[in-house]
């Protein structure tokens, strides 16, 4: 079988600029040029909800980086996109989530699984705060402080923006990952798991798929083929 989609590279790199334009547009319209009026009620939640969506994206690109799906056979083109997607995402460095992540595949559902919360398989809370502990943690925070600091003192954004145009997204992404991309997948519930991977997939279409992790609750699938990138686990 081969490891390699038609025109991978391709479609994954137009694919990961594409969502990348788009997050950096909303990112900068919302944060630099936003202004608060009446009419905000209903267009804030709009472009929080999309920005989100797109924040998501943004670590699904930087994930099939991390296995060599994005341009195979070229791991240092790999290694800068998904370092430049993680730094626009929330300031994380590419080469230590890769290796947690190939931890996780190493071992799924296991007590050397970093995504895995042994003690509470099926709580949603203590599993996802540990989750966020794992990957958010002192340096992670120093990196986003001066991002404000430079964002406000230098480039003249206002805190409220900040705020809600940057860090809900960020935040609200990353629920939405664990929600769809780990807990679910890998919860355990009186049905058993299919096999060793420890993963289950979502029952979602194809459109709903997309919309919540960008194909990412084809967990099983992706467990099998870790080498298929994110738009190609429907075919």
């Amino acid at each position: 079988m081969s490891r390699v989609v038609p025109n991978q590279a391709l479609i994954g790199l137009t694919l990961a600029g594409l969502i990348a334009a788009a997050w950096l547009s909303l990112h900068v319209y919302g944060v630099y040029f936003h202004r608060w009026t009446i009419w905000s009620v209903l267009t804030v939640p709009l472009i929080v909800a999309v920005q989100t969506w797109l924040s998501v994206g943004l670590f699904i690109v930087a994930h099939d980086a991390m296995h060599g799906s994005l341009a195979p056979g070229r791991p240092r083109l790999n290694k800068a996109i998904g370092s430049l997607a993680l730094a626009l995402y929330a300031g994380f460095r590419f080469a230590p989530l890769k290796t947690a992540h190939h931890a996780h595949h190493a071992g799924p559902g296991t007590a050397d699984d970093p995504d895995f919360h042994a003690d509470a398989p099926r709580a949603f809370l203590p599993w996802f705060y540990g989750f966020f502990r794992t990957y958010f943690g002192w340096r992670e925070l120093a990196v986003l402080t001066v991002l404000v600091a430079v964002a406000v003192l230098i480039l003249g954004a206002r805190m409220p923006n900040l705020l809600v145009f940057w860090a809900a997204p960020a935040l609200l992404s990353a629920l939405q990952l664990f929600t769809f991309g780990t807990w679910l997948p890998h919860r355990h519930t009186d049905e058993a798991f299919p096999d060793h991977h420890n993963a289950r997939t979502s029952p979602f279409g194809p459109v709903l798929s997309l919309l919540t992790c960008f194909h990412f609750g084809r967990h099983h699938e992706h467990h099998l083929t870790p080498w298929k990138p994110w738009w190609s686990l429907f075919s």
